[in-house]
């Protein structure tokens, strides 16, 4: 059976050091969030790369890793770095090497499902996937059945990889993700992925956020996904300040599947179609004339090919043609033998199912639906998938969680994006290629869609960045990420930064930013301080009896955060005059001067002081401020940008001014 992306958290509890941190009282839910990708980044194979990105540790949260993909061959690897001080947990049947050179597996209630491994290898796939996302070695001639042919990679391919299966079928506890935290932080990984959701609600009952704020207190940044919940607002699940919030993006790469029908007009929908029908017709019938009524079923059903609602008397051998998008299950119990959906709004993503299918769009399901009617005999093929570009991407498909931070009004959530669609990675081999416990292929390498796909790449940019830049701060990493990418465009994200963050991440500028937003520990229990939280709530999280709020904090107007990036609430028809303070470190040349370059969106003035930053040495800190004065009527989002520039860099940060819904 294959592990949903719907997982169940179970919140359970036990005596390590961060779960003894963990005092929520109530159930939860953690979800799974799920190669032409890295190049569409502009980040090519030739890349300049650090001699030291060997001695870069990724930490993956997930459902465990398949060591014998050849996405972690450790051919022409030196030993582990010697910082590194994990370990393998070796059952029978897995072995680390030097590429994956830790492994750990936890279960708190020691339960498992007949089908499950107890070790760190990975019976689901997703985490074999997330894993040669962010640090895959080199792979040619990789692909799903033929589709995405070409070179699978990471982002890092030098990198270590260590693996924490946290994830099981019925769900990743939150005792099992502190302990992994725990142990990686110990371990001495340099930069933690976890493609799992987080609860919503306070940032100390929430387990990421906990474990990525200790995580930043030993200098590793933890990247996560923003959530598969969009396009609603106020939809992300990982929001803390001190981690990455990661949304998914398209990339200029999508999958169409051609139906013909008998009479030889042709139609093309959205999916990743491995199967090919085309040399054969076949009799199509609609679902909603194939009611199973001795089961209890109508045409209500049917129609929709619920699982059981089909008559496989009626149904068996022909292609069913259904109102709806469905997965697969009840079409392949009637023992149909393909799939045409209707009801397709856009091909922003593919989906890949159990046996040959087909989703077309309102317009095109009509045309298919006139014909079944006024023909005696229907019948169709269907095609396997032909792979085109997507002319519109970047775009932030609809599943994709939205901001603004429900805890934060003032710090801009998500991040940034990365791509999330219909991504080609290491999968495997036991694992299902469409969740579907019956489908029997059997491949090295998958399309998976998600935050979860869109949070690796951003780890293995941030491992990027480290590998040049090895005593950077979590906080000076991700504002390398954020101040370097790329501008997305509001006209194809109507919730403009709510959906795509500072924008597109360019992992080959982010490792020479120019100027950075550095924050420590202290500025983020000032900012935690000001959300309201005592101090001895804070030495209880934290772990560290200096951790104190002064005098008056509690319940104040929240203190600026040093943040890349610049958000601000207001209410409808509100006079605005707010000042934003920030810092600048000089990681450029040592001798530059930045000119401030700002737009204003309609019915706002902003400016900056000063608005020329001149620095005499690396290192260097400067301050300014940013005010923001006007008024914005009804409309939920407004936004404009800062520029820092000295004609060799350039440090981007977005302004959002908004009224929330």
């Amino acid at each position: 059976m294959a592990l949903s992306w719907f997982l169940f958290l179970i919140l359970t509890f036990t005596s390590t050091l961060l779960t003894g941190y963990y005092s929520a009282a109530q159930d939860d839910r953690k979800k799974l969030h799920t190669t032409r990708s890295w190049d569409f980044l502009g980040f090519p194979q030739q890349v300049k790369r650090s001699t030291l990105e060997s001695d870069i540790v990724i930490g993956v949260f997930d459902t465990g890793i398949w060591p014998e993909s050849g996405s972690f061959d450790d051919k022409g690897f030196g030993p582990p770095p010697s910082k590194w001080k994990g370990s393998c947990q070796v059952p029978s049947n897995f072995t680390c090497n030097n590429k994956i050179i830790g492994a750990k597996y936890y279960r708190s209630d020691g339960l498992l499902f007949d089908f499950e491994i107890k070790s760190p290898r990975d019976s689901n796939g997703h985490g074999t996937h997330t894993a040669s996302t962010a640090a895959g070695v080199l792979v040619d001639g990789a692909s799903l059945l033929g589709l995405g042919l070409g070179t699978a990679r990471g982002g890092v391919p030098s990198a270590r990889i260590a693996v924490y299966k946290v994830c099981w079928e019925d769900g990743c506890y939150d005792a099992d993700i502190l302990a992994a935290f725990d142990d990686a932080i110990a371990d001495g990984v340099d930069i933690i992925s976890v493609s799992l959701s987080s609860g919503l609600g306070d940032y100390f009952k929430n387990s990421i956020a906990i474990g990525s704020f200790h995580a930043m207190r030993r200098g590793i940044l933890t990247s996560t996904s923003a959530g598969n919940s969009g396009p609603f607002l106020t939809s992300l699940t990982n929001f803390s300040p001190w981690s990455l919030s990661v949304a998914a993006s398209t990339i200029d790469r999508e999958f169409v599947t051609e139906v013909k029908l008998g009479d030889d007009n042709t139609y093309e929908g959205f999916c990743i179609n491995t199967f090919d029908l085309k040399d054969k017709l076949f009799p199509m019938i609609y679902g909603g004339d194939a009611p199973n009524s001795t089961g209890g079923f109508d045409q209500t059903s049917s129609r929709y090919c619920r699982t059981g609602s089909l008559d496989g008397n009626l149904v068996k051998g022909k292609i069913l043609f259904c109102d709806t998008y469905t997965f697969g299950r009840g079409a392949i119990m009637a023992g149909a033998v393909g799939v045409v959906m209707t009801g397709r709004q856009s091909g922003e993503i593919s989906d890949t199912f159990p046996l040959p299918t087909s989703y077309l769009n309102p317009d095109d399901g009509s045309q298919i639906s006139i014909y079944i009617n006024s023909t005696g005999s229907p019948a169709a093929s269907i095609s396997k998938s032909n792979e085109r570009i997507n002319t519109l991407a970047p775009f932030i498909p609809s599943f994709s969680s939205r901001g603004p931070n429900p805890l934060s009004p003032n710090i801009l959530k998500p991040d940034l994006a990365a791509p999330g669609a219909n991504i080609l990675a290491a999968w495997s081999p036991i694992a299902s290629v469409s969740g579907f416990e019956d489908d029997k292929r059997v491949v090295g390498y998958n399309f998976l869609t998600g935050t979860s796909m869109s949070c690796p790449h951003a780890s293995g940019a941030a491992a990027y960045v480290k590998s040049f830049h090895p005593t950077w701060s979590p906080a000076a990493i991700k504002s390398s990420l954020m101040t370097t990418a790329n501008p997305m465009s509001a006209d194809l994200n109507s919730d403009a930064e709510f959906a795509y963050g500072a924008g597109l991440i360019n992992p080959l500028k982010a490792a020479f930013p120019g100027l950075v937003y550095d924050a420590d520990e202290a500025d983020y229990i000032n900012f935690l301080c000001g959300q309201g939280y005592t101090t001895k709530l804070l030495q209880t999280v934290t772990g560290n009896s200096n951790s104190t709020c002064p005098e008056g904090r509690k319940g104040t107007l929240m203190p600026d955060l040093n943040y890349p990036a610049f958000a601000l609430s207001v209410s409808p028809s509100q006079t605005i005059n707010h000042v934003f303070n920030r810092t600048v470190t000089n990681v450029g040349s040592s001798t530059s001067t930045y000119e401030a370059n700002s737009v204003a969106p309609p019915g706002l003035t902003i400016a900056v002081t000063p608005s020329v930053l001149s620095f005499t040495s690396l290192g260097e800190k400067q301050s300014y401020t940013v005010t923001v004065q006007g008024t914005i009527d009804k409309k939920v989002l407004v936004s404009g940008s800062l520029v820092w520039s000295d004609c060799t860099y350039q440090v981007r940060s977005p302004i959002v001014v908004y009224v929330p819904t």
